[in-house]
């Protein structure tokens, strides 16, 4: 007869203890040193994974050997979303992302199960006002059992992890500043931090906020560039700042706003910035004797504790093409003539590749990674690039490579510790910039915005649009790269397992071989893609992460190209997608590629002269932000060519649309100082745009 053995109570805990750790019991409380943890696969816990943000992970299970056998694990359907471009965070085996109007989603990692939802109400918060900007926003931070999300309309907010309940809010710009927020908070050492965009939207002094984890309480606050000086200086380096400008350039608020990139430095206890362009662009109305213009288009690097200036380093001195720095902040140690480096990596607009010592600022190298015409070469001992003459559009009009939308935008690059290369989504296009309207005189009106240059597409330096290059950051060269047709590919995911994943916006999610680029699988997801994939291991399965659905500002068809996609406005359904190894899943058939047919409304006379006012006030309004340019919508919002909402027969409608706001809940904020008249001038430009075809 067997004895029965009491088994200790420690042991009883420890299998408690593991059962809530696996299956959602009380969060981690999330410090700077789990988030530091680069060994963590069960985890995404920052935007870039770990507070490197190399976007790296060491899982193997998923490889270049066995890839061909990854399958859809389950996928969750969003018919009320548009563009998604948010970094999923993944802790305690609960996904949580962001999707259109900033509605935060929190699900089961395993199952797709939908666990709770946060609505901000970004439409109450903006109803009957105007309002400036998008409505995605890129991702989330957490620390502690807190969530951190970001609004549109400018508010920063805590949520409980677990049940997605509204701990705290705090307004980060008043209610009636033309700013708009689509970048990730960053949480770390108990703070979050917060910056926000609008150089183009009206007259924007840039800064970004940090605020306390707790109770949301205002830290500190770094301004990029310099105000009036005769209201005094911050502190000494806006005090040193201010001796890079000339004119009255706080009448124009400078810009450098910085909504995106974000990374703090765990080792050496520092944050970095990117910081943004010039407001306006053109630094001959901005600055008009020149000077640098600190702190545009700069990494600056600040104590996290108080904000206080550390150093700086300035990709594009006195910049006038929008070459901002908002572009991703890598932390690596890079072996570079025998000695280890703690580098930091960055691809700006601009078209160079730097890598800076980030103890000090001091540049290592720069080189070309995209066709660049307006500076020839980076001088590493001033650091200064060496401009091209006449790039500065001096007789008024030059064509411009890289163009405003960059060699590389906000797509995130990862970098692979065991390949040591980077892989950089890369974009080549070229801008014609033309700025003889513009005088000494002009000025940005908030709301109505304006950059004082024209700038329109150029021929493109290359046969292709896009390209995924693997990126040699100590030997400044490309190893190897992907041709794409179209630009604005997602940013990318690298692992040990010798992969690289990206999204594209033809609708492809490809992974490669991240030692030679070959492409070892491919997924049709029926519908562009822009948001970065993630991965994460639970219960022993390696998932894959990605949220389908184009967005961002080449979406918005600024530049003409993205109608061409057919990913029109709701026609095709967002959706969040995991696949694993062997998974059966199946995945709904998406619509097609649709492409509205303009409207022509007969007996409808067209008034040229008010067209030419509704043109104006198109632009004035940035109404192209969203129905594109020349009135041909790239999806993120309804092609007004081919909608019934501006014909005559809907005029009251069309008033109730545009001036009244009744449809801020899908994103359409009022314009309620719009005349009879300018309603009327709108839409003649429209019936004019509709009725070419154009």
């Amino acid at each position: 007869m067997k004895t029965s053995r009491r088994l200790p109570r420690w042991v009883f805990v420890t299998i408690a203890a593991l059962s809530n750790l696996a299956w959602g019991a009380p969060p981690l409380d999330i410090t700077d040193q789990h988030i530091s943890d680069t060994t963590n696969t069960a985890d995404w816990l920052a935007y870039g994974r770990n507070h490197n943000e190399q976007r790296f992970s060491p899982l193997t299970d998923i490889n270049a050997s066995n890839v061909n056998r990854l399958g859809v694990a389950w996928h969750l359907d969003l018919p009320q979303d548009v563009g998604l471009v948010s970094t999923p965070l993944v802790i305690d085996g609960v996904l949580y992302f962001t999707g259109t109007m900033n509605v935060v989603r929190a699900v089961d990692a395993r199952t797709g199960n939908v666990l709770w939802t946060h609505d901000p109400d970004v439409a109450g918060a903006i109803a009957g006002r105007k309002q400036a900007g998008w409505v995605h926003n890129r991702g989330l931070s957490a620390y502690g059992n807190k969530l951190f999300a970001a609004t549109w309309d400018g508010r920063l907010q805590a949520l409980d992890l677990k049940t997605g309940k509204l701990i705290w809010s705090v307004r980060t710009f008043e209610v009636d500043d033309p700013r708009y927020i689509t970048g990730a908070p960053k949480a770390f050492k108990g703070k979050v931090l917060i910056g926000n965009g609008g150089t183009e939207t009206g007259p924007s002094r840039g800064y970004v906020t940090a605020y306390d984890t707790e109770a949301g309480k205002l830290a500190w606050r770094f301004w990029i560039v310099p105000g009036n000086p005769a209201d005094g200086f911050e502190n000494d380096a806006m005090k040193m700042a201010a001796k890079t400008w000339t004119g009255d350039w706080w009448r124009h608020g400078g810009g450098g706003n910085a909504w995106h990139a974000f990374t703090y430095d765990a080792e050496l206890d520092t944050l970095y910035i990117g910081t943004g362009n010039g407001s306006p662009w053109n630094q001959k109305v901005r600055s008009p004797k020149g000077g640098d213009n600190l702190f545009l288009c700069s990494i600056v690097a600040l104590d996290p504790d108080t904000g206080e200036y550390r150093w700086h380093y300035q990709t594009t001195p006195g910049e006038t093409w929008d070459y901002n720095s908002n572009m991703d902040i890598v932390l690596a140690d890079l072996d570079i003539e025998g000695k280890t480096v703690k580098a930091l990596l960055h691809a700006p607009k601009n078209g160079f590749f730097y890598v800076i010592d980030r103890a000090n600022g001091k540049p290592l190298s720069a080189e070309k990674y995209a066709d660049v015409n307006w500076a020839s070469h980076v001088d590493l001992k001033s650091g200064r690039p060496n401009e091209r003459a006449g790039a500065r559009y001096e007789d008024g009009s030059e064509n411009i490579y890289p163009s405003p939308v960059g060699a590389h935008s906000w797509h995130a690059m990862s970098f692979n510790p065991l390949t040591k290369l980077v892989y950089l989504p890369t974009i080549h296009i070229s801008s014609d910039f033309a700025d003889q309207k513009y005088g000494a005189d002009w000025q940005s009106v908030p709301f109505d915005g304006g950059t004082a240059v024209d700038w329109t597409m150029g021929k493109d330096p290359r046969p292709y649009q896009g390209e995924l290059q693997a990126w040699d950051p100590i030997a400044g060269k490309t190893v190897w790269s992907v041709q794409q047709k179209m630009p604005w590919a997602s940013g990318t995911l690298t692992t040990a397992g010798d992969l690289v994943l990206q999204g594209d916006s033809e609708g492809l999610f490809n992974v490669y071989n991240a030692r030679t680029g070959a492409v070892l699988w491919t997924w049709n997801a029926g519908l562009g893609i822009s948001a970065p994939p993630i991965t994460y291991k639970l219960d022993g399965t390696q998932y894959v992460a990605l949220l389908v659905g184009f967005g961002g500002g080449y979406q918005a068809n600024l530049f003409p190209g993205s109608e061409k996609l057919g990913w029109s406005y709701r026609a095709q359904t967002r959706r969040l997608v995991t696949f694993a190894l062997d998974a059966k899943g199946t995945v709904p058939a998406q619509h097609p590629p649709m492409f509205p047919a303009p409207i022509f409304e007969a007996g409808f006379e067209i008034n040229s002269e008010q067209a030419k006012i509704g043109e104006t006030l198109y632009l004035q309004k940035s109404c192209y932000l969203c129905h594109g340019g020349n009135v041909v919508a790239g999806g993120m919002a309804p092609d007004l060519r081919a909608s019934p909402v501006p014909l005559s027969e809907m005029e009251p409608v069309f008033e109730a649309v545009v001036r009244k706001g009744e449809r801020v809940s899908r994103a359409m904020p009022a314009f309620p100082d719009l005349t009879d008249e300018q309603l009327e001038a709108l839409r003649h430009y429209i019936r004019m745009k509709a009725h070419n075809g154009q």
